[in-house]
Formats: structure tokens, sequence, C-alpha cells
């Protein structure tokens, strides 16, 4: 990830990224119904050259596979005709969605009769680094053009072809509306050199957003001179309350552990309070078996686990390097804790801030865990995998952020705004 600068790169990239706030300068000032009408007729792209972008996909996939990329990983990286209709759906609610340029934040006269209006504008040119997620390069570029808002991409290598076959479906389309095509455009062709450029691109590009594992996010966040908003890997836990409801417990951590496996909002960890561990335990672990996922058991947790007898399972002990590791993978932690504040403790301390969720039936519990859980998100008697800017009804995101200055959890519209204050006067001077 850092790789050294190259000076010919950087000047490349400084110079996309200026071509892409000259571009952005009209995005900004379009009205909101010229930005829908670009929106639905690149979806309408999308849907149109769906199987030019599997096609390109395929390429990738098949790379990918023989590279031996993990099953999580693939998962990520597909992005067939399906999928491209989800996406070109995803920009279409996108289109529908209230455009946050403009919008009064607030406002006063102050004693004197000047008159102070905060009201959102865009961002600027914002760079994405991120790994084999192409359906993020529809998402990204949707949520910049209805934001005012450039994009400079750098998608990957093992995403390469699928994000050049869909950019080069978008660009005719804001060309054909009278905007630039450097509004959305990619650094993918300098390699890992481009990512290197953009992180140092400061005065270029406005803020730069990391969106993949841990060790990709942290590499920006330690390298960039360019402004960071922080997204998360997701050391996701579940905690099982002994209030809780087994029956309800069971299909959520199912859900959230195995319905995608390769995506931040999937859950990591399971936390049991010792009271019901003993009737849990057995029938979780049977259920996640079944679903083939590997368990990484605390010393209590894979006793009662391995005296169950349950046939197929993968039972290992854990280790303390487990509990900070995010697995992306059909693999999960288990560990038994004596009480509430003993699962709040590890969770505050071994979780990337992403998301948490408690199941529980007690009222103190619940209100004790969510006011006391420092992450982004979290859920009570809900799946993780509702972490999700889709699912808040931003219609898709930039990314969920853990970091806590500017914006925190999904990243939709109105979190690729910043503002700006006007004074309105009629002559007044300062004593």
């Amino acid at each position: 990830m850092s790789e050294a600068l190259s000076p010919e790169v950087f000047r490349a990239v400084c110079g996309q990224a200026d071509q892409a706030a000259r571009a952005q300068e009209s995005l900004a000032r379009a009205n909101t119904e010229s930005k829908n009408d670009l929106l639905l007729a690149i979806a309408d792209a999308l849907d149109e050259h769906a199987g030019d972008i599997e096609a390109a996909n395929a390429l990738d996939m098949l790379e990918a596979k023989e590279s031996g990329m993990d099953a999580g990983k693939l998962d990520r990286l597909l992005f067939d005709v399906p999928r491209v209709a989800a996406a070109a759906q995803g920009v279409r609610h996108v289109a529908t969605l209230p455009d946050p340029v403009g919008e009064i934040v607030r406002g006063y006269n102050l004693p004197n009769g000047l008159r102070l209006t905060q009201s959102r504008v865009p961002l600027g040119v914002i760079g994405m680094i991120y790994e084999a997620r192409p359906n993020v390069t529809v998402d990204v570029a949707s949520l910049c053009l209805k934001s005012g808002n450039a994009a400079m991409l750098r998608g990957g290598h093992a995403a390469e072809r699928t994000n050049a076959a869909t950019l080069g479906v978008i660009a005719p389309v804001l060309e054909s509306h009278g905007f630039g095509a450097a509004l959305v455009q990619s650094v993918d062709q300098y390699g890992r050199a481009g990512a290197t450029a953009m992180m140092e691109a400061r005065g270029h590009i406005d803020v730069l957003v990391p969106r993949g594992g841990a060790g990709l996010i942290q590499a920006v966040v330690r390298n960039s001179k360019v402004p960071v908003i922080e997204t998360g890997a997701g050391n996701v836990h579940i905690y099982i309350d002994k209030s809780g409801d087994l029956a309800k417990a069971i299909p959520i951590v199912l859900n959230a552990k195995t319905q995608r496996v390769g995506v931040c909002n999937a859950a990591e960890k399971l936390l049991i309070h010792k009271d019901v561990a003993a009737d849990f335990l057995p029938a979780i672990a049977q259920a996640l078996a079944q679903a083939d996922v590997v368990l990484q058991a605390d010393t209590i947790s894979y006793d009662i686990i391995q005296g169950a007898a349950i046939e197929g399972i993968e039972l290992n002990h854990a280790t303390e390097e487990d509990w900070d590791t995010e697995y992306l993978a059909l693999k999960m932690g288990v560990k038994v804790v004596d009480s509430l504040d003993e699962a709040i403790a590890h969770i505050n301390r071994h979780s990337t801030g992403h998301t948490e969720s408690i199941i529980a039936e007690d009222y103190s519990a619940i209100e004790q865990f969510t006011n006391r859980i420092d992450s982004a998100v979290v859920m009570v008697n809900a799946s993780t995998r509702f972490t999700d800017g889709g699912v808040f009804g931003f219609g898709a995101e930039l990314g969920i952020s853990t970091q806590k200055m500017h914006a925190r959890g999904p990243m939709g519209l109105r979190e690729m705004t910043t503002t700006k204050w006007i004074g309105y006067g009629t002559g007044q001077v300062r004593a």
C-alpha cells in the first residue's frame, strides 16, 4: 500500500484532480432536477450495458480465483447482471432522495441586524481508495453526483476490468448531459502508485475515504496528507444477555454471521452471559455448525460446546489474537462473560467501533448497553447486517464511518457535504 511516491504519477493524479475540480464547479451550480435526470440516465445505461460489465467482471473473477482469493472477497468482487441491476436501482433511489445542497442548517439575526445563515455545500473532490468492491464504484458515483461532488477512484487491481467497464458506461452519460467526464474518474491505470499519489494530493483532493480491510484503512490513515474520513473494519459483536429470548437470538446470530460473510457488518464475535451459556451455547453451536461456521471458543465455551457432542462441528481454542480479528469468513469467536459490565468492557476494548448488538428483554440492560457501547451503531434484538446506507434509507453509502468527527455510521448524501456561512448585511461595520 505504501509504495514510494512517483513524481510522474503524482503530477498526473494531481492533474486529474484539478480537472475534476473544474468539472465539479459546474456540477455544484446544477439544480436538483438536472442532477436527478443525470442519475436516471446513468441507471438506464447501467441496465443497458449490464452484460458488458458482467463480462469484464468474469475476467476479474477468474483471475481472482486463480490467485487464491478467499470466498468472502470473491463474494464482494462479484458484479454480475443481477448485482448491476441492483446497483442501478440504487442509483434511481438516490435520485428520489432530498438534495442536501443548499439546505439551511440554521440561521438568525445578530443584534446589529446582520443576518447569518449556515447552509450545506459540496465537499468538492472526494477520493475513494477501496478493494475488490465494484458496487462501490456505482454507489460513490451516484452519491457524489447528487451531492455536487466529483469522485476520484482507486478501486484496486482485483476489480480493475470491472471498474473500467462501469466507468466506461458512466462517462458518456455525463458528457451527453453537459457535464465533464472528469467528474467520475479512476487512477487504477497507475496501480498502487496512484493510491500513494492520492494520499499526497493535498490541495487537489479535498477528502479521502478508504474502504476495505483494516490494513488498507490504517495505511491510508497513517500516510495520507489529505484529510481522511476513516471507515471501519468490522470486528462486530453480538451479546446475549441473561434476559435474552434465546429462540429469537439464534436466527439473529445466524443471519448476522452467515448471510454475507465478506462484509463489514457481519458479526465476528459472540458473547454469552454465563447464566444462559449452558442452555444457549449447544443450540447456537449446532446451528452455526450446520452453516459450516468454525468456532474459536474461550475455555468455558469450548467445554460446553464440546460436551454437547455436536456432529460435524469445527471447534478450536481461541487465542488473544482472535478477539481483535475481523475474519470476513465462516468463522466466529465465542466467549462467556460473567456480567453485562464485562461484555461492555470486552467490546469497547476489542471492537473497531462499527456495529454491536444486544439480545435482551431487560430494559435496564438494553439502556446500559446502548448508552455505554462506543460504536457507530448499536442494534437491539436485531441483526448487525442492518447497518447499511441502503437499509437506512440513504439509497447507497460512501462507507460506514467509525470516527467521531464530521460523520459517523453509514455515510449518505448529507455526510458528503460541508457547510458555508453567509452574512447578509446593510452596511454594518464592527466597532
